[in-house]
């Protein structure tokens, strides 16, 4: 990614109005006892010529807050200015002026790059003459110049989100509205969308993004953070980060493993949050709090960082991951071994193209598994055929001592499925979802009511159960997929970036629980985005071209990675460096 930009000024040169300016903003959803409040008493200004984060757990109003600045929602109370217009007023004159990219940004996946830009110029409003000028700049700017013939619909999701960037940019706003554009791309890509927007800067262009990632907040002028629809705090990532000096600290031990680690520091007073983070764990006191005594462990200052801030902020949503780590305490420790995902020579082609190329790797029980590529690696793929979902071309795939080639319904009764996108159904209620799935995997009587009530007990889906499972915060929709897959107590646990576009406090919860299942014996197989969570994963399979690049743990791969520049790379770090090499090798030997 491009370097962080400490010290820039997030507030606008004398003499330069607010590209946005919210004063006491509400904005309610539903009707009678069912509404909403998406935004209450907003007020906030965002400086022109910067870039501004904008960060906060799900349902904090981000999207609402974007949706209304491009015009396409009206405010219910308050006063909304864009550009130095009035919103409610003047709702075609600022569209007409600034670019919007949605969470979905709507390609035409059966037209080609070229058609999607002619016909999002045409949309726009720009002229023959102007064309070719424009595209060539943006085709450059993207890397998307080789793809111009390839239908949308084939890209990878980064190559997606780099074509509905530039269709958005076809003519050069004045204010960017970006909705998480980087939810689902791996970190090479992610790092060429920061690339474009840093470019952008350079231009006097206004840019307002929201994100899950929170190192991205490291790269803007200055971040806004919301929760439940109100501002919390606005400035610049460094200095909000400087607040926390002194309660930040890198932790060792001398015998406890980091997850274990982890799962002690967790509990004891005075942590505020603890993260897995290179060979040892990070950890967030609270205020005037000390470390705890753990015999054994060493503890180090380490720099603030925007994560904690993240957390400190929101530290009252903490108490629920605290409850749920006691619940925990119970968990025993894995010691059988016993391969339970077989993968031997796999192959798979479609038409003349080799997807996935020989790849072979094992997972014993209660063992995290990542598998780690970058989009368009043939990871996918690969998930899917280990799922059962796609057949293999050739090579063996054996779940549980189970054929999946052969056998595929007994092999596919072992496992347990989250898919990449939210897979149930939208339209029927949680508790329906939940009865479904139930008599899906044959479950009956006693154990169906003792497996029901597990569900309900273990995720806290009580308070939606009667609300349509489409209608339900992201973080919920992940808890009833994970309900849904764990009813009938598979062995395995395939997981296929589950929590892509669910905010940090959500996923530190999921991996909590993940830890709690790897650690009674399930066995998880997780594909993931997040190099951070990357870490949590016993053993990883980094995929490029197809191929299997590099395996083992993650300190394995880090190792892989370092250089006397970079001695001691993060998992970040290591992803980036070690796929960009091997395909600038590839292109080479082309």
């Amino acid at each position: 990614m491009p370097p962080r930009h400490a010290g820039r000024s997030p507030v606008a040169e004398p003499g330069h109005p607010p590209a946005l300016r919210f004063a006491a903003v509400g904005k309610r959803f539903g009707s009678g006892a069912r509404q909403v409040a998406a935004l209450s008493d907003l007020t906030l200004s965002i400086p022109a010529g910067r870039i501004t984060g904008l960060l906060g757990p799900d349902a904090a109003g981000k999207t609402t807050l974007l949706r209304l600045a491009a015009g396409l929602l009206r405010p219910d109370a308050g006063r909304l200015d864009v550009l130095g217009l009035d919103a409610a007023r003047d709702a075609a004159r600022i569209q007409a002026r600034i670019g919007y990219m949605p969470q979905r940004f709507g390609l035409y996946e059966d037209l080609s790059v070229q058609e999607n830009l002619d016909l999002y110029a045409q949309l726009q409003g720009l002229t023959p003459a102007e064309r070719p000028a424009r595209y060539a700049e943006l085709l450059r700017l993207t890397a998307l110049g080789p793809f111009g013939h390839r239908r949308a619909g084939a890209l990878s999701g980064g190559m997606k989100q780099k074509l509905g960037l530039a269709c958005t940019l076809l003519r050069v706003p004045e204010l960017l509205l970006l909705d998480e554009p980087t939810v689902g791309v791996d970190p090479i890509s992610r790092r060429e969308l920061w690339a474009i927007i840093a470019n952008l800067r350079t231009r006097g262009v206004t840019v307002l993004v929201s994100t899950s990632y929170l190192d991205e907040a490291e790269r803007c002028d200055q971040v806004v953070l919301m929760d439940a629809g109100r501002l919390l705090v606005q400035g610049q990532p460094h200095q909000l980060a400087a607040d926390l000096q002194g309660r930040c600290f890198a932790v060792r031990h001398v015998t406890l493993d980091r997850r274990v680690l982890q799962q002690r520091l967790l509990t004891a007073p005075g942590v505020t949050d603890v993260r897995l983070e290179g060979t040892g764990v990070r950890a967030l006191l609270a205020a005037a709090a000390v470390p705890p005594p753990l015999e054994g462990s060493t503890w180090q200052p380490a720099t603030p960082e925007f994560a904690d801030v993240f957390v400190d902020r929101l530290q009252a949503r903490q108490a629920r991951r605290v409850a749920l780590q006691v619940a925990q305490a119970a968990a025993t420790d894995k010691t059988d071994k016993d391969v339970v995902l077989h993968v031997a020579r796999l192959n798979r082609f479609f038409d003349q193209f080799h997807a996935v190329n020989d790849v072979s790797f094992d997972v014993v029980r209660g063992e995290v598994f990542g598998l780690l590529g970058a989009n368009g690696a043939g990871k996918t793929t690969t998930f899917r055929m280990l799922c059962g979902l796609l057949p293999a071309s050739s090579g063996e795939l054996r779940v549980v001592g189970q054929d999946l080639r052969t056998a595929p319904a007994e092999a596919r009764r072992q496992i347990g499925y989250v898919a990449q996108k939210f897979a149930l159904y939208g339209n029927l209620s949680v508790a329906q979802n939940l009865a479904f799935f139930a008599a899906a995997y044959g479950l009956r009587k006693a154990r169906l009511r003792a497996r029901l009530d597990w569900a309900l007990a273990e995720f806290e889906l009580g308070p939606y159960l009667d609300r349509n499972a489409g209608d339900i915060p992201l973080g919920y929709k992940q808890r009833l997929a994970l309900a849904c897959a764990l009813l009938h107590e598979p062995p395995i646990l395939f997981l296929d970036e589950p929590t892509s576009g669910v905010d940090p406090l959500a996923r530190s919860e999921f991996w909590q629980r993940i830890n709690q299942y790897a650690a009674a014996g399930t066995t998880v197989l997780i594909t993931t985005h997040f190099m951070d969570e990357a870490e949590y994963c016993d053993r990883l399979v980094l995929m490029s071209q197809g191929s299997v690049l590099a395996s083992g743990t993650p300190a394995d791969i880090r190792a892989r990675a370092a250089s006397p520049d970079v001695p001691n790379p993060t998992m970040e770090d290591a992803f980036i460096s070690l796929i960009a090499a091997h395909e600038a090798n590839l292109r080479r030997a082309a």
